[in-house]
């Protein structure tokens, strides 16, 4: 759910920015640094692969820590990229039904 929150979140920054006029160039970095992370979220979601979770939230986390520092709606790419972290460390838990090896 984060990464298509965020995936909405992106497309408000760069098509319904009210505070700016997104340049080409802001449009790029963002797009490499927030929306590719995203997809890499719901991927590794699909797929239950950890690394690529926490592979997006590293890849997202400079980008949004900058962002919670806005005054904005924007802040929210910082909480969007710690539940990322957050998602990680429950994959990390064991499942129920599943086995432990001793």
């Amino acid at each position: 759910m984060a990464g298509i929150f965020s995936i909405s979140l992106w497309l408000v920054l760069i098509f319904y920015n009210p505070y700016s006029t997104p340049t080409y160039e802001f449009a790029v970095i963002t797009f490499l640094m927030l929306f590719l992370p995203s997809c890499l979220a719901i991927v590794a979601s699909f797929t239950s692969r950890k690394f690529l979770m926490l592979i997006a939230f590293l890849w997202s986390f400079p980008i949004s820590l900058y962002l919670i520092g806005t005054p904005s709606i924007f802040a929210l790419f910082g909480v969007l990229s710690l539940i990322y972290l957050i998602s990680f460390l429950f994959m990390l838990l064991p499942r129920k039904g599943r086995k432990l090896e001793q």
